[in-house]
């Protein structure tokens, strides 16, 4: 079986360092350990012990996660590695070669490509720019059936910012159940949401939900690599044994970060630093592409990304390293989430940053005098 690798992950990697501006991120700009601790808890953090820490994770981390999630306890969270530890374990834990699984597309492809390197059968639901990326519950609907394992959701959603409904959940929520499907629901971007309430998690809808959440996106602190899974605790003890094998535990130090960023009133100051971010953000790229042809987006309802799209043939890879080798700007390429002719850009840093980089894009599309669709034309 031919091993998919992650193009996103990989192109990343690849070059993130090597540009001046990187906007192919999908965090707001991460705040330090200087911004994030008191006074009085540097001293208690320096002198906490390097052994090996609790390795379903520390007690007061979980039982601070299981407040954010309505019936939850402690036993119902198992601390991972970044929401990407937690991704794999659940489907290594869930899915078997053969098994059908359904992905949204545009979305961050580490669920499609783990289901296709376990043997799986891997269905995507595309959104459509001209909805406005909404989720089609019809199609999903008509998608998921009796062989389906496994229903794999983003919300709020990367890269597209657009939010379910509580009703569309609901919705969700009774298709997988008709099936007897796993809903797995990816909520990394909950707390992003600009001028609305905090979307309401998947958990406690259904007994086959399995929620997974870290402290990247909406917290602005990627660097300390803490995830987590929110599911009943008999599934929590299978993802646990799968997690012993793959890294034993998440790292203390970082734990003890957690810890103190989800005490409610640091908590509350994260996510405001962060919506502050992106909002100025998004509005500054808002502005720039009504100035712009060729360029156009549906606003996003939450996270510090866009998924802005482009009316000129060229592929997104290729516009990307264009970008990239001529104007030292990273964005990442629609095509590695799924759907081409777009381009996902992150937001939330400081305004130079944003407006320096976006007029690099255009004077880069402008000296590669490139000729608008027909339809572009025509509308």
């Amino acid at each position: 079986m031919q091993f998919q690798e992650f193009e996103l992950e990989l192109f990343q990697s690849l070059f993130e360092r090597t540009v001046e501006y990187n906007l192919a991120d999908s965090s707001v700009q991460c705040t330090s350990v200087r911004e994030l601790l008191q006074p009085g808890e540097i001293e208690g953090l320096l002198g906490l012990p390097l052994f090996y820490p609790e390795v379903n994770g520390t007690a007061a981390l979980r039982e601070r996660i299981a407040t954010l999630y309505p019936r939850a306890d402690a036993r119902n969270i198992l601390v991972t590695v970044g929401a990407a530890q937690a991704n794999s374990l659940v489907c290594s834990t869930l899915l078997d070669p053969g098994d059908e699984v359904i992905v949204i597309s545009p979305g961050y492809r580490q669920v499609w490509g783990l289901g296709r390197n376990l043997g799986c059968q891997v269905k995507e639901l595309h959104l459509l720019p001209q909805d406005a990326w909404k989720l089609d519950v019809e199609k999903l609907g008509s998608l998921v059936g009796p062989n389906t394992k496994l229903v794999s959701i983003v919300n709020p959603n990367n890269p597209t910012g657009t939010v379910l409904s509580p009703e569309e959940m609901r919705q969700v929520v009774q298709i997988c159940k008709k099936a007897g499907a796993w809903l797995h629901a990816d909520e990394v971007y909950r707390g992003t949401e600009m001028h609305q309430d905090e979307t309401p998690t998947f958990w406690n809808q259904y007994d086959k939900v399995v929620c997974v959440n870290s402290m990247s996106k909406a917290y602005g602190l990627a660097g300390l690599r803490i995830g987590w899974i929110v599911a009943s605790s008999e599934t929590i003890e299978a993802l646990w044994r799968r997690h012993e094998y793959a890294v034993i535990a998440a790292s203390g130090p970082s734990m003890k970060l957690a810890e103190i960023a989800l005490q409610s009133d640091r908590r509350r100051m994260l996510l405001e630093r962060q919506k502050m971010l992106s909002r100025t953000g998004h509005n500054l790229l808002a502005d720039w592409v009504q100035d712009q042809k060729g360029f156009s987006m549906t606003e996003a309802a939450a996270t510090s990304i866009a998924f802005v799209q482009y009316h000129f043939d060229m592929p997104s890879v290729e516009l990307a390293d264009e970008l990239r080798r001529r104007a030292s700007v990273l964005v990442a390429p629609g095509a590695y989430l799924g759907t081409e002719y777009h381009l996902r850009m992150a937001v939330g840093y400081p305004p130079a940053k944003i407006e320096t980089a976006l007029g690099r894009i255009a004077k880069v599309v402008s000296e590669l005098g490139v000729t608008l669709r027909e339809e572009t034309v025509r509308a």
